[in-house]
């Protein structure tokens, strides 16, 4: 049997967790698919520095053109991060007549539309699963699995350094700066926590979701994204008086040809099975119109979770699968149809809004009469701390528009009585 051969961009933690699960379990792998795949070389910047791997001689190599001039790898897996760089590479490697498998969210994100074209141009495949959920197979799903499905909505939570620190708000009452320095110390957070808590790489996945569960060509820029830096803890405790639980959410939705893609905190019913994803863990919820509601759940990061989707996409790759599968899906521009995003303020949804007001008569007539002035029913109203200068007040509304609410709380955070900016979060129930 010809070894089917390989080549990594990128040793770092992804990309040793791959290199090893290609090393160590090439027997178990032969025995399901027939596949001999053999590493023929990684490239990266550093090979120097020890990886816990025994990596044969001649494998390990800086210079890319060891990967792009050698006609027996077939399949290069791209790992090294960022945008630019990675974007020049995996460019090179399609043009050197490589199948690509890479994890890099951010980079197919913001130009996949691009490297979809290149790679159809080029008769090329790229395969992508580790970039959304990491060992989850969610993409696999939505390409093949839910085919027979129209795709009413995916709500995911999809970052698990965001629910770690939710959760453990939650659980502990405590503030976001504490939880973040736990998840920090444990390794769940980064030292430069921005584009998880800050809603990027959220955003970047539910791009790359919403491409393939909807079929639709749309603009990364048009995902409203909302982080979680902000929350206070004293709404964690509001919302789980009200049986509800705040979790930072991934939502695309599309109804009457139009699409809702936005990522923010967000209060769940707490029976509903996302609010109890604990944890660093990811799960995402996909409703079909014939299969109905449906959730994928698991370790959505992580060196060997990730390495489980990329060595699947390398296999899928030399098996003939992949290839088929990105031809179906038609991701390069003028292939699928290009569909309009809602803009955050044209959003109905039901909204959590807590006041902080002075404790005298006709203050909360005078709040009602606002949210009435702009269309927005009161569902429901607790106002605690009788006796004391302020007092909370917490409002769950019915659905209404996003940009009447806003208007609504622009006119109210002016009244006199009312002390500090309110406070909304959105309700998906």
């Amino acid at each position: 049997m010809k070894p089917a051969t390989v080549g990594i961009i990128g040793f770092g933690t992804v990309g040793s967790g791959v290199a090893k699960l290609l090393l160590e379990r090439g027997g178990s792998i032969r025995r399901k698919t027939g596949l001999d795949i053999r590493l023929k070389t990684i490239c990266d910047l550093d090979i120097t520095t020890p990886r816990g791997l025994d990596i044969p001689p001649g494998v390990l190599t800086t210079d890319l053109n060891r990967i792009l001039d050698d006609d027996e790898i077939s399949v290069a897996v791209e790992l090294i991060g960022g945008i630019v760089a990675a974007k020049d590479v995996m460019l090179k490697l399609l043009a050197a007549g490589k199948d690509v498998v890479t994890a890099n969210k951010a980079l197919l994100a913001e130009c996949g539309p691009e490297l979809f074209a290149a790679a159809h141009e080029q008769g090329r495949t790229l395969a992508f699963e580790a970039s959304v959920g990491g060992g989850i197979p969610v993409l696999a799903s939505l390409a093949n699995g839910y085919l027979a499905n129209d795709i009413r909505s995916i709500v995911g939570i999809v970052n698990g350094t965001c629910n770690y620190i939710l959760t453990k708000m939650t659980t502990e009452r405590r503030d976001y700066a504490s939880c973040l320095r736990e998840a920090q110390e444990k390794g769940f957070a980064e030292a430069d926590p921005a584009l998880d808590v800050g809603g990027g790489d959220s955003a970047h996945k539910l791009a790359i979701l919403g491409w393939l569960g909807f079929a639709a060509d749309f603009r990364f820029d048009d995902i409203y994204v909302e982080g979680i830096t902000d929350l206070d803890v004293v709404d964690f405790r509001h919302a789980s008086e009200l049986g509800y639980t705040i979790k930072m959410l991934a939502i695309g939705k599309q109804s009457d040809g139009e699409l809702e893609l936005r990522v923010h905190p967000a209060l769940l019913p707490s029976e509903h099975q996302l609010a109890k994803i604990s944890g660093a863990y990811n799960a995402i919820w996909i409703d079909g119109d014939a299969v109905g509601d449906t959730m994928l759940y698991g370790q959505g990061a992580g060196q060997m979770p990730t390495a489980s989707a990329v060595v699947a996409d390398v296999i899928d790759m030399l098996m003939g699968r992949a290839g088929i599968t990105f031809e179906r899906l038609k991701l390069y521009p003028g292939t699928t149809q290009r569909r309009s995003v809602k803009p955050i303020e044209d959003v109905e949804t039901e909204f959590y809004v807590r006041f902080q007001a002075k404790d005298s008569p006709g203050v909360l007539a005078e709040v009602s009469r606002i949210l009435a002035d702009n269309d927005i029913s009161i569902a429901s109203v607790r106002q605690t701390g009788m006796g004391q200068q302020t007092v909370p007040i917490v409002m769950l509304t019915h659905r209404a528009r996003e940009g009447n609410l806003r208007d609504a709380l622009e006119r109210i955070n002016r009244l006199d009585c009312i002390k500090g900016p309110s406070r909304f979060i959105r309700v998906e129930s």
